[in-house]
């Protein structure tokens, strides 16, 4: 009856990549931004503001995740992340204008609900896997950062793309951004209404006690978030993944326009946004997966090398104007993005226990509100310099600067 039970973790496991899948629309700014510009003339850097809002908002919804989880459960959290999530795209729908209405709906209600929504799922459905922290953490990850293929992309073979960019070109954004909001309300309040943490009744197969060659030996032990924000292993963590994460999420941000600079055509350069997302999801799983494999300084050395890698390549192909280096530049840094919120997550658990992970980690989350900052900067950096060589540079300088505080994380 036990294993039963158990077994339903898997089940739960997949209920979660969905729920993220929808929820990680937030990371298809790229495309959804575009028939706004068109609409009302806004410029890239009042567009770039509101991507910085938006994950400044989901990381305090994360937060507030973490703290209404404890107090009102799974499920209530959920059913408030479900409506904030849907009213923030249904008000973007009806813009008339003014961008302080998109950063109010989109970058504030939207991404309060979607961070509340992130913090619950990963914590739930972390807590049926204490033997698998980097698989599962890799597979909720993937759903959240392949949420492209949900809004679609012309050239996509995907059904679901084709018929979401079709209600782009057709019916228009107001109607694809209302369809967003309600088929993200739809799933999250399915996902509350389904999804529980498992019971104290409940015996979950735990990780093997082993040591991996070159890996930290210490005592496993349970952080509250206090005791976790006084430790020098976190704030080394915390800005390693800042700078790590800083590549892929300014990448993101432009990443069409990116394509176009080098000679893309517009179809192609859309593509290539799915493309990106495919790879970040793809690295989201492999790398969660050699977490569990290979030890935590191992995999995040791996992360730190190809974050560096991404960075020179994209680097390259800006300077050449190549197009099929610039693809294999957003491949790689789509692949490299994938390392730092499977990592954000992993690295919690494993070094600071799961008694307090909600909280934790949405502690450890505020990365990306770093992170995109520096997407805003380099934005600015775009619009003051013309090009996209000023930005790379302090991308791949950044990915260098996170290597190095990486090398110093030593133990909890």
């Amino acid at each position: 009856m036990k294993q039963k039970s158990i077994s339903i973790r898997w089940a739960y496991l997949v209920l979660g990549v969905v729920a993220l899948l929808f929820a990680g629309v937030i990371y298809a700014w790229s495309i959804l931004k575009t028939p706004l510009t068109e609409a009302f003339g806004w410029s890239n850097s009042q567009l770039a503001l509101n991507f910085t809002l938006t994950m400044c908002f989901f990381c305090l919804g994360g937060f507030v995740g973490g703290l209404v989880s404890k107090r009102l459960g799974s499920t209530l959290s959920l059913i408030l992340a479900a409506v904030l999530s849907c009213l923030g795209f249904v008000l973007a729908s009806r813009l008339n204008g003014a961008v302080w209405m998109l950063y109010l709906s989109y970058g504030v209600l939207a991404g309060l609900g979607i961070g509340i929504a992130y913090n619950v799922i990963i914590s739930t459905v972390n807590a049926w896997f204490p033997d698998k922290k980097g698989l599962c953490s890799g597979a909720l990850m993937m759903g959240f950062g392949a949420s492209a293929l949900v809004v679609g992309f012309g050239a996509s073979a995907l059904v679901v793309g084709k018929l979401a960019s079709a209600l782009m070109e057709g019916p228009g954004w107001r109607t694809a951004y209302l369809v967003v909001g309600l088929a993200l309300g739809g799933v999250l309040l399915a996902t509350a209404l389904v999804l529980r943490k498992p019971g104290p009744e409940l015996i979950l197969p735990q990780p093997e006690k082993k040591t991996a060659a070159g890996e930290e030996a210490f005592a496993q032990a349970d952080y509250p978030t206090g005791k976790m924000i006084r430790r020098l292993s976190f704030w080394l963590a915390f800005l390693c993944i800042v700078c790590l994460s800083a590549v892929g999420n300014t990448v993101i941000s432009f990443a069409k326009d990116l394509a176009l600079s080098v000679g893309a055509k517009a179809a192609l350069a859309t593509t290539l946004v799915g493309v990106l997302s495919i790879c970040n999801g793809l690295g989201r799983i492999t790398i969660g997966a050699l977490f569990d494999k290979l030890g935590r300084k191992k995999t995040m050395l791996l992360a730190n090398c190809l974050t560096i890698l991404a960075a020179g390549i994209t680097l390259a192909a800006v300077l050449t104007k190549s197009l099929p280096i610039c693809v294999a530049g957003l491949c790689l840094t789509g692949f490299s993005y994938g390392a730092g919120p499977t990592i954000s997550s992993a690295f919690t658990s494993a070094f600071y226990g799961q008694k307090y992970f909600p909280l934790n980690f949405s502690v450890m989350n505020f990365n990306l509100m770093g992170a995109s900052f520096v997407a805003t900067a380099a934005s600015g950096l775009l619009e003051s310099t013309g090009g996209y060589v000023g930005p790379f540079v302090l991308l791949l300088s950044l990915a260098v600067v996170s290597l190095v505080l990486n090398l110093c994380i030593k133990k909890p």
